[in-house]
């Protein structure tokens, strides 16, 4: 029999007014169950209800709830131990029972609070977030999510979201001390509940806020955050456990650079897994590396300002059909690498921008908060939590999405403080220098942990300036990096090829000038997405001459490309020498991949891939300087350029590269032996669409000495063409 509790003692006006109005920090402390002399008070908020009753879980009735005001209810059952009960609230003619949030204790112990606090906590995705689980209630365990928020300056922050009907009044949130933590267990929320956190910042206003560590994000134009429980079943065990038997300098690693959502446009994650793998395994690439794949409100960046830095983009699907394309590539023995962007984040009211109303993940010094470029903010990397969140969603990617690497973006405007400014509108750090001291620190912890947590995944700079030791071990200084992308050989070579080749001889030497810095740094060589967009044009637009001599020109190019020290990353589309340059809209032009010099083109990378894997010395000694050796290097006015590669044990390969557009005939090339040598590439072969002249298949060196060589060959060097070399087996 239900029984009236109307008498029951009733709040202070001050403790009423802070549930009403929302600024409340404690509420466990006024709602829930209350053991005390008298019996188990138990207290709700229900706004708008017009009655609150108790009941067992089995739905029986306990007692009708009073109501204080301002939808506080409460009510007082006898004894000492609380019971199992449940709620239930009446609007209008329509009853809605649920599970008391505010019976259960929090969901973060004290170790992880601790963490927190120092910043330490290597797995912070698992504790903040929303994340369903099971609870313990004193009655068994309950199913729900807990919800858990870093907001350390909001008086109160309370939930809202799908649970209840995006009116957060019924749901404030306990603050966890000094952790800044705020946290809540919801039993009976599933999967799918869109949500988002109400934070009443220091000046009294109320702001909403997508969850910074959600798993899982609406699609654009909706801002809000999703529950979700990943049930994807990895079947790539197989290639996680060579992984990290792996030796970044000295494995192959040759990259297909690529945009999600504008590969095939309108394709998702699951959609991709059946179409990617078997494209990327013909071309022979090891890697594919993907854009940044982390949820973005604006299209137009293509991921680089990111708003959600733990849910993948959810345009392409759920992050359990992100797991699934990662899965499948991997299980074609491809290697996934994200681009990464701790470097700044967009100022959107919604997302990470004064988060509780105060500078709180940007730096609260205009003068390091923001990006003068790109309209951003920048990161507080001197903060812990902050350094905190940007480490563990390191590790995150790659122990949640078996990622194989992390592609830094924009290093070097996190490196100078002075990056893009002005005098005056910079702050130097504590010794009056340019150096982003704390960026520097955050990046070599980043490294670090990642290297010790997952083994064999690669972390990559991008990194524009001279900084010393970007791939350096941090335990002798340096920020830790595998590699670093060569954007000084990328341009100077781009450079040079975009000069008509009567005028070559003039840049000779932008060619050469990258092998003498290319054992300073581990190096990556990128023709990436930032060299066909912005006016830039294709990189055939780059090539000089006719039609014949562009497709020609990159041809050799390419082959210089995968010949030279250090890895390669080709972007999308130039694959097959795309004519215009990228539009994220639009994609690559596929159907100039049917036309006869396009299809050369795209036939000639797939073969670069299948002979870079087959000679171990076009990789295993990339780092090292005896790994490579010049035969010619000053011949400016032939256009002529030729080096040996040497493998750790294997036989050289010999590359020569003619930047001419006439044939040249009895052109001597010093080889490291005599006897038979075979042409393992050509790259003016009619089968890529070139002339075909010089079409001999093994060539016999004498025992001629020339370029400090024992033996040497007269070749005959095709137009505008690179010919490679290996003795006869």
């Amino acid at each position: 029999m239900t029984r009236d509790l109307s008498a029951t003692a009733v709040l202070s006006a001050t403790d009423l007014k802070r549930l009403t109005t929302g600024e409340v920090s404690d509420p466990h402390a006024l709602l829930g169950p209350h053991p005390g002399p008298a019996g188990v008070t138990v207290r709700v908020l229900r706004p708008l209800a017009r009655a609150v009753t108790l009941t067992s879980a089995a739905g029986e009735p306990l007692a009708e709830l009073a109501h204080e005001g301002g939808g506080v209810f409460s009510g007082t059952l006898p004894g000492a131990a609380v019971p199992d009960y449940r709620v239930a609230a009446r609007y209008g003619d329509d009853v809605f029972t649920y599970d008391d949030p505010y019976r259960y204790l929090p969901t973060l112990g004290e170790l992880d609070l601790h963490l927190i606090r120092e910043g330490r906590h290597e797995e912070l995705w698992r504790v903040l977030g929303g994340h369903v689980r099971d609870h313990e209630s004193g009655h068994g365990t309950a199913r729900g999510t807990a919800f858990a928020v870093w907001a350390p300056d909001a008086r109160a922050v309370r939930l809202v979201g799908d649970l209840n009907h995006w009116d957060g009044a019924a749901h404030p949130m306990r603050s966890l001390g000094a952790s800044g933590v705020w946290e809540l267990f919801v039993p009976g929320v599933e999967p799918g509940c869109r949500y988002k956190y109400e934070i009443l910042t220091p000046d009294g206003r109320w702001i909403q806020k997508a969850d910074p560590l959600a798993s899982s994000a609406e699609p654009a134009p909706g801002t809000a955050s999703v529950v979700h429980a990943s049930a994807h079943r990895w079947n790539d065990g197989d290639w996680m456990r060579r992984r990290g038997a792996r030796d970044a300098s000295e494995a192959p690693m040759s990259v297909y650079e690529m945009h999600l959502p504008s590969w095939r446009p309108g394709l998702t994650y699951r959609e991709l897994a059946e179409e990617l793998p078997a494209y990327v395994k013909a071309l022979g690439f090891t890697h594919v590396e993907f854009l940044p794949p982390a949820e973005h409100p604006f299209g137009g960046s293509w991921g680089y300002q990111v708003s959600s830095y733990y849910a993948p983009m959810a345009a392409l699907g759920s992050p359990d059909d992100f797991r699934h394309l990662v899965d499948r590539l991997h299980q074609a023995g491809i290697g996934v690498i994200v681009d990464w962007v701790p470097a700044h984040f967009p100022k959107d009211d919604w997302a990470l921008a004064r988060f509780d109303g105060t500078p709180l993940y940007e730096h609260p010094d205009p003068r390091r908060a923001e990006h003068p470029d790109w309209g951003t903010l920048v990161f507080d990397y001197g903060r812990a939590e902050v350094r905190n969140f940007l480490v563990a969603n390191a590790v995150y990617w790659c122990e949640e999405f078996h990622v194989d690497g992390l592609r830094v973006d924009a290093v070097a405007s996190m490196l100078y403080l002075d990056y893009s400014r002005r005098d005056g509108e910079w702050l130097p750090n504590a010794y009056g220098g340019r150096e982003n001291l704390d960026a520097v620190e955050f990046l070599q912890e980043m490294n670090a942990t990642v290297q010790r947590r997952c083994p064999g995944v690669v972390t990559i700079a991008e990194e524009s300036t001279a900084w010393d030791g970007v791939t350096r071990s941090t335990d002798s200084g340096g920020l830790g990096f595998a590699l670093k992308w060569n954007m000084g050989w990328m341009h100077d070579s781009l450079s040079y090829m975009a000069h008509d080749p009567v005028h070559r001889q003039y840049h000779h030497h932008a060619m050469t000038f990258a092998a003498m810095y290319a054992y300073a740094e581990n190096y990556l060589l990128p023709i990436s997405h930032d060299e066909v967009v912005h006016g830039k044009g294709s990189l055939l637009g780059k090539m000089p001459g006719d039609r014949w001599q562009q497709f020609a020109n990159l041809r050799a190019y390419l082959a210089w490309m995968w010949a030279f020290p250090g890895k390669q990353l080709l972007f999308m589309g130039q694959e097959f020498a795309q004519d215009s340059e990228w539009s994220h809209d639009r994609g690559p032009d596929w159907a100039l991949a049917r036309h006869a010099p396009h299809a050369g083109v795209r036939d000639l990378v797939r073969d670069l891939n299948r002979h870079y894997l087959a000679h171990p010395a076009l990789w295993r000694l990339d780092s090292r300087p005896e790994g490579f050796s010049w035969l010619e290097a000053d011949a400016a006015q032939d256009n002529v350029y030729a080096f040996v590669r040497y493998g750790e044990e294997g036989e050289p390969l010999v590359c020569v590269f003619h930047f001419q557009p006439s044939v040249r005939g009895a052109y001597r090339v010093g080889l490291p032996s005599a006897g038979d040598w075979t042409v393992v590439l050509d790259t003016d072969a009619p089968g890529y669409g070139g002339s075909g002249a010089a079409t001999a298949a093994t060539v016999r060196a004498e025992d001629v000495p020339w370029q400090g060589q024992p033996a040497s060959v007269e070749l005959t060097l095709p137009p505008l063409g690179a010919v490679w070399l290996r003795p006869h087996r």
